[in-house]
């Protein structure tokens, strides 16, 4: 029996909306998604949506589905699939509302996918040594740019001597984001994100290892059920404990992505997300005397003459200037990488159409 997906369309092609969530809905299918589809293509390739990404495997659930599929580059978790069963690999990824990706480690330039569909952020920091105004910045800037919303959650608020410092510190970086101090074991996790985990919706946990991204996850979940380690007393440092990335469903009709500490976040093609961040520094830079301008020695440049004048902080110019150059950089580099690519794809078409016309001439003779 050939099942009935019109209620998976969007509202305006059905009637009146269920007043419960469908099964995909719970899962975060939304008319975004809806709308880049049909009810023949639904019926023939049913969605699902990738909540486990393994090494060898993507882990997909959808309204009867629960099947692993091969491994693919151009997939991540969070994305949904229209899935063919026949031949998995044809499965086809629908377009995403948001995308979190970054340079990865490593010397071979290439752009990893870190989450798909996300649309809250949670960057979690703690209220000791591992507090980088740098790093947070840098996350920040990843979420403006995948147009996700940002909010900084600092933890560990119990063990800090003078915690709202941290959280001033933190709200200093943004007028466009929300900070939330908590202690993430007991109800304020719940109670204290509770706008940004309604039904349907798919928040993530981003930020390095020990700041209680496990512990965040397990609170929301009203679960002990994944794994979580203390941090290290000497350096604050924290041990990981994630070791992959995987939604999870938890009550309340929230869906949760823990994610794995990242000792390494490199920006590429993040341009927009970083003017988000330094506002005040990417409007100083429209009104130097030179396009070109790189605020270090040129004569009227209005961001050297902010800092002189008491309006921008040194510190803060001199993380700009680093996240702008290492965008450039890594940018430029991917670009040129592709290029190459391409390059490389075009040369080995041309010998294979040369090796068949040379097959073909021997034949005629």
């Amino acid at each position: 029996m050939t099942r009935d997906y019109s209620e998976f369309l969007p509202p305006s092609t059905m009637g009146k909306k269920p007043q419960r969530p469908s099964p995909l809905e719970t899962l975060g299918w939304q008319p975004f998604f809806a709308q880049q589809t049909s009810l023949e293509e639904l019926a023939a390739t049913p969605p699902a949506r990738v909540v486990e990404v393994h090494r060898n495997a993507l882990h997909v659930i959808g309204d009867g589905i629960d099947e692993t599929l091969p491994p693919r580059p151009d997939a991540t978790v969070g994305d949904w699939v229209l899935l063919e069963r026949a031949h998995p690999n044809a499965s086809r990824v629908l377009e995403r509302k948001s995308l979190l990706k970054r340079r990865a480690p490593g010397t071979d330039r290439q752009v990893q996918l870190i989450a798909a569909n996300i649309d809250t952020a949670f960057i979690v920091s703690s209220c000791n040594q591992d507090f980088n105004l740098a790093r947070l910045e840098r996350y920040v800037a990843l979420a403006f740019d995948a147009e996700i919303t940002p909010v900084i959650v600092l933890t560990k608020a119990d063990l800090a001597v003078a915690p709202q410092g941290y959280v001033d510190a933190a709200r200093a970086i943004s007028d466009w984001v929300d900070v939330v101090l908590l202690d993430a074991r007991g109800d304020q996790p719940r109670n204290k994100l509770v706008d940004w985990c309604k039904p349907g919706k798919t928040v993530a946990f981003l930020g390095s290892s020990g700041v209680g991204k496990s512990t965040l996850t397990n609170a929301l979940a009203e679960t002990h059920a994944i794994a979580t380690q203390a941090i290290r007393e000497d350096d604050a440092k924290g041990r990981h404990t994630t070791t992959r990335r995987e939604l999870h469903l938890v009550p309340g009709g929230c869906l949760v992505l823990d994610t794995p500490g990242m000792r390494e976040l490199q920006l590429t093609d993040a341009a927009s997300g970083i003017d988000d961040v330094f506002t005040d520094l990417a409007d100083l830079a429209t009104r130097c005397r030179f396009s070109n301008c790189r605020h270090r020695t040129e004569p009227g440049c209005a961001v050297l003459g902010a800092v002189e004048n008491g309006e921008v902080d040194v510190a803060r110019l001199s993380r700009w200037r680093k996240l702008v150059a290492e965008e450039a950089f890594n940018s430029a580099s991917l670009a040129e990488r592709k290029t190459k690519d391409k390059a490389f794809g075009k040369m080995v078409r041309e010998v294979k159409r040369h090796s068949k016309r040379k097959d073909w001439s021997r034949d005629q003779g």
